[in-house]
C-alpha cells in the first residue's frame, strides 16, 4: 500500500497547497491512503478565535488550524473520494512543556485518526528563524532540544507518533550525526514512547533539506528497533505538490533492511500494522 502520513495544506501557515488539490494529486500518484497533519503550535501562534494581531509570513497570517473548517473539509473529501482513496484526519502538534494543557483540551474535541508530536520550538523560540540557535553551540542546542522533548513525552500522552525526532539537525550541522553525543537522552525518550504505546515517524524530507542521512537517523531507527519499538509511520512532510508521497517506497525498503517487519497506519488513534 502506497501512502503518506505527514501532509500539510493551506490550513497550515507555511503551505499554500489546497486540500482538495492534495487529494487529486495523491490519487494521480497512486497513493491509497493519506493523512492530513496540519500545524498547531501553541505558544507562538494564535487560534482563529483568539483576539490579538497575528504575525504575517509571506502575506499570510500565522495562526493554528481553523479547526471547524479543517475537519469539515476533510469529512467532505472523505465522502466525495471514498471509492478512490482513504483519507485520514490528523494534526501535527508542536508541543512545548508549558503548552501541554492547551493540547490536552484539543485532544478528543475533534474526530482525529492520528496525531504527530513534534518539537518545533523551545521556550517559544523558533528553529527555522535561527532565534533558538543564536549564541549556542550545536551541543547546547541538542541538550535543550532533547531535554524539552523528554519533558513533553513524559507529561503528554495525547499523540500517536513522534515526528522527525532529530528535526533540530536541519538547522545545525547537517553533515554531522550527533547520535553518540545524544544517545542517553534519545534512549530515555524512545523508552518512554514505547512504554506508552506510541510510535515513531520515518520522515522522508531529509533529501529536500539536504540532511546527510535519514530523518530520524538510521542509528535512532536501529535503537528504536532494538528497544522493541514496532509502531512506525511514513510521511513526506509535504507542503507542496512536488513533495507529496516522496520517498515512500524507498522508506519501506530501508525499514526492511534495518529489520522492521511492519509499517503502521491509524484509525481513530489506533495503529494498524501492514507487512513490509
Amino acid at each position: 500500500m502506497k501512502l503518506d502520513y505527514h501532509i500539510h495544506t493551506d490550513y497550515s501557515d507555511d503551505s499554500w497547497y489546497p486540500m482538495e488539490k492534495v487529494v487529486k494529486d495523491a490519487i494521480n500518484l497512486g497513493l491509497k491512503e493519506i493523512c492530513f497533519t496540519d500545524h498547531v503550535d501553541y505558544g507562538v501562534k494564535l487560534d482563529w478565535t483568539d483576539k490579538g494581531t497575528p504575525k504575517i509570513h509571506k502575506g499570510k497570517e500565522i495562526r493554528n488550524v481553523n479547526y471547524e473548517k479543517y475537519f469539515a473539509e476533510i469529512e467532505d473529501l472523505q465522502i466525495k473520494y471514498y471509492n478512490k482513496i482513504n483519507i485520514k484526519s490528523g494534526l501535527e502538534f508542536g508541543v512545548q512543556g508549558h503548552t501541554i494543557d492547551k493540547y490536552e483540551k484539543l485532544v478528543g474535541k475533534y474526530p482525529m485518526d492520528f496525531i504527530l508530536l513534534s518539537i518545533h520550538q523551545v521556550r517559544d523560540m523558533e528553529f527555522w528563524t535561527g532565534e533558538f540557535q543564536k549564541g549556542k553551540t550545536d551541543e547546547e542546542c541538542y541538550d535543550e532540544y532533547y531535554g524539552e522533548m523528554f519533558k513533553v513525552v513524559e507529561n503528554f500522552k495525547g499523540y500517536s507518533c513522534l515526528a522527525h525526532m532529530d528535526l533540530i539537525r536541519r538547522y545545525l550541522d547537517k553533515e554531522v550525526d550527533m547520535f553518540n553525543y545524544n544517545r542517553d537522552i534519545i534512549k530515555k525518550i524512545l523508552e518512554t514512547v514505547i512504554r506508552d504505546g506510541k510510535g515513531l515517524e520515518f520522515n522522508t524530507s531529509n533529501v529536500r533539506y539536504k540532511v546527510n542521512g535519514l530523518t530520524p537517523s538510521i542509528k535512532i531507527l536501529e535503537l528504536y528497533r532494538d528497544l522493541g519499538g514496532e509502531i512506525i509511520t511514513i510521511g513526506s512532510d509535504s507542503h507542496k505538490e512536488e513533495d507529496l508521497g516522496f520517498g515512500v517506497d524507498k522508506a519501506k525498503e530501508t525499514l526492511r533492511e534495518i529489520g522492521f517487519r511492519y509499517f503502521s497506519t491509524f484509525n481513530k488513534m489506533n495503529p494498524k500494522f501492514h507487512k513490509l
